[in-house]
């Protein structure tokens, strides 16, 4: 019996047996089946030039033997100093503080502000605003500027109100900072937000963070997603494919004019008042300076921008298909939204066909390695079509009255098996 207890995940139904990966190598996971199947998930948006890459594996290693561990507070080193300048020099930021997973990045960009304005005189400046849908991690305050009920709805007793930015009223003297996904919202289906809604982030006096958890190191063509929505941010949060995927690494970015507020003596108490154990930790800045030094290596923008172009020329077909209602793209980022609560048995079906990826609600997720190849692209796509081809709709009036049922019991669709 296994003790491990999974995140998002009912464990009553889930069947270890036929999901534990045991190895990896480039675009591929196996399982401990045999099974090798295409991580078209990025292993939830993490992987970039895929697993076990040699340059990182290496990096990971040498530094391990070199030092494995330091603390960030009140002491530095040298992998923790280079990243750092490698990531203010591609954000056109000044400053970076590290966490480890991306809700601790966005922490930290929630205390920052608060400090900040406390720091500069104006401690009214309290409220978050964020938009329609959001989704900034789970953690207290990560959770608190989210907007989707079942993911929170549970936990209102620890945390704190927080409104949607995009409506018409004025933001108000009393706001501390508006956060943003730039471009789109993953976590709500990749939710595509049309770049007219940044505009009235033009001129305000609130700090703006942009959460590029998601969106950063070339997801969506760009390293950085805010550079296509016409927005100069405050703070910038980044985590994920950091390292390339290998190691839990995350930063905050602000620029000098944010960073200066907090510089005084050691007793007046303006200093940052947070950290983290592993903050900086070297063995994952290694690895994170290897996978920034591969972009440039194998033009991995390009590549980003090639998947995202071969992607495209899918979609039509996808979208003419009567059990899709919607598809959604930017740059790699990819949504099949279907009809008829089909997302957990179409997933369960592509994984058979060869595919691993994780649907949200009825949203089937295409978020490949930026190292993946045309062939590989292709037959995702392909099997979508087939698995769809070969589906039949749940029984309606199950789901209209015991939607429940489906999520748990997937066998209570029909016709699931797909072409092998």
């Amino acid at each position: 019996m296994s003790h491990l207890w999974l995140p998002f995940t009912q464990m009553r139904h889930f069947d270890e047996q036929a999901r534990t990966f045991v190895r990896a190598c480039g675009t591929v996971l196996e399982d401990a089946r045999g099974r090798q199947v295409y991580d078209a998930v990025s292993s939830i948006w993490t992987t970039i030039h895929g697993h076990c890459h040699p340059r990182i594996v290496e990096a990971i290693a040498r530094q391990a033997a070199t030092l494995d561990h330091a603390t960030l507070l009140g002491a530095t080193n040298p992998v923790a100093e280079e990243l750092a300048a490698r990531l203010c020099a591609m954000a056109g930021m000044d400053r970076v503080f590290f966490a480890s997973d991306g809700a601790s990045a966005v922490e930290a960009a929630i205390k920052m502000a608060l400090q900040y304005w406390q720091n500069a005189g104006q401690p009214h400046r309290t409220r978050f605003l964020r938009l329609s849908s959001a989704y900034h991690g789970d953690t207290i305050g990560a959770m608190s500027l989210s907007d989707i009920a079942l993911f929170k709805s549970r936990f209102g007793s620890v945390t704190f109100e927080t409104q949607g930015y995009d409506s018409a009223e004025p933001l108000g003297e009393d706001v501390a900072a508006v956060i943003v996904e730039p471009l789109i919202q993953a976590a709500a289906g990749m939710r595509l937000v049309p770049k007219e809604a940044y505009a009235r982030l033009k001129g305000v006096e609130a700090l703006i963070v942009c959460d590029e958890i998601a969106t950063g190191f070339g997801r969506t063509g760009t390293m950085f997603a805010f550079e296509q929505i016409g927005v100069s941010p405050d703070i910038v949060c980044v985590g994920k494919g950091l390292t390339g995927g290998t190691m839990a690494l995350s930063a905050t970015l602000v620029g000098q004019s944010l960073y200066d507020v907090f510089l005084g003596a050691p007793d007046e108490f303006v200093h940052f008042l947070h950290g983290h154990s592993y903050a900086g930790n070297p063995i994952a800045c290694a690895a994170a300076l290897a996978s920034l030094a591969l972009f440039e290596e194998e033009g991995t923008l390009e590549r980003a921008q090639g998947i995202a172009r071969r992607s495209r020329a899918h979609l039509e077909s996808l979208r003419a298909h009567p059990l899709v209602h919607d598809v959604r793209q930017a740059g790699t980022m990819l949504g099949i939204e279907l009809r008829e609560s089909l997302g957990r048995a179409v997933a369960n079906a592509l994984y058979d066909a060869g595919h691993f990826t994780r649907p949200i609600g009825d949203v089937i997720q295409f978020v490949p390695p930026l190292s993946s190849s045309d062939e590989e692209v292709d037959t995702f796509f392909e099997s979508c079509l087939d698995t769809l081809s070969t589906t039949k709709p749940c029984h309606p009036e199950l789901v209209a009255c015991h939607p429940e049922l489906v999520a748990c019991h997937p066998e209570l669709v029909e016709g699931r098996r797909t072409k092998k």
